[in-house]
């Protein structure tokens, strides 16, 4: 995630770090010069152009507009869903270290916490398709062998047992028990959430038909700009180019919050944050650093 001071107007017209410019240049640098070689021909041939009109390019330019705030919001809808996720993360776990203070064999209440945490790291791994046992093993018990290849489930449910038999021990009331079984719950929707935002992308025939009508527009353009705006045609080319294939870019990535794209979540701060917390629990005097933004870039 992009994390920088607002820009003033030297830096809104030169900032690259964050830009969607990077992604998109070598697109918009072709249909400017397209839009070159269109304007050159109509230079030498005006009579080619004589019956083009602006007019099916402004209809079609507004309702591309229109379609493409749609998709925009619906991109944005599952990047801030995501996060909302992972605030759910924070406060249940939050809550259950609360909730633990009761506890008083040390090592049980340190396992359940530890727990919790791989938990997090497992859950990250697992929305990246990395190893979730390769990322939470220096912090599981019992061991990761023996835990199942989908950890961050098993955690969950290991750490419900935990739960269920210090209750069943009387180490915890049943009302205690009662509300770290719901945090557990809420632990286990925000997974779920996360889940499915990953696993269900936009329908595929929807972002086709934009990519494709995107390009469509920006490639036509020229023929219609080039006999009342001659050389000029190339820089409003340009321009509208880059506003179109920007926004669709911004889209694709914010389609997938959970990648280690620039402008994806920073889900990695966001599990130091969950280790600071944990660990500062268990009486850690030395915590991890936070996790600050590189070249402007919170991962």
């Amino acid at each position: 995630m992009i994390v920088r001071p607002k820009p003033n107007l030297i830096g809104v017209l030169t900032s690259l770090k964050g830009s969607i410019a990077k992604r998109i240049a070598l697109r918009a640098l072709m249909v400017t010069l397209l839009a070159s070689a269109i304007v050159l021909i109509e230079t030498l041939h005006p009579s080619y152009f004589s019956k083009f009109s602006a007019t099916p390019f402004t209809l079609l330019g507004l309702s591309l507009s229109i379609f493409m705030s749609f998709r925009n919001n619906a991109c944005y809808d599952r990047w801030y869903e995501a996060r909302k996720a992972w605030g759910e993360v924070i406060v249940e776990i939050r809550s259950m270290i609360r909730e633990t203070q009761v506890i008083k064999d040390v090592a049980e209440r340190r396992s359940i916490l530890r727990n919790l945490c791989g938990f997090a790291h497992a859950l990250n791994a697992r929305l990246r398709k990395e190893s979730e046992l390769a990322a939470s093993a220096g912090w599981l018990q019992p061991k990761p062998e023996d835990m199942s290849l989908e950890v961050s489930g098993q955690v969950l449910l290991h750490v419900g047992q935990q739960c269920s038999a210090l209750n069943e021990s009387g180490a915890i009331s049943e009302w205690r028990y009662t509300l770290m079984a719901n945090h557990l719950t809420g632990l286990t929707r925000a997974q779920a959430i996360c889940e499915r935002i990953k696993n269900t992308p936009l329908p595929f025939p929807y972002t086709l038909l934009l990519h494709r009508t995107i390009y469509l527009f920006c490639i036509l353009l020229p023929f219609a700009m080039a006999e009342p705006l001659g050389w000029l045609t190339p820089i409003f080319t340009a321009i509208v180019s880059y506003t179109f294939f920007g926004l669709d870019a911004i889209a694709d990535e914010l389609e997938d919050p959970f990648c280690r794209d620039e402008h994806a979540l920073p889900t990695d701060a966001i599990v130091r944050c969950i280790e600071r917390d944990v660990l500062s629990a268990l009486g850690v005097t030395e915590l991890p650093p936070a996790l600050e933004p590189v070249d402007f870039v919170l991962n």
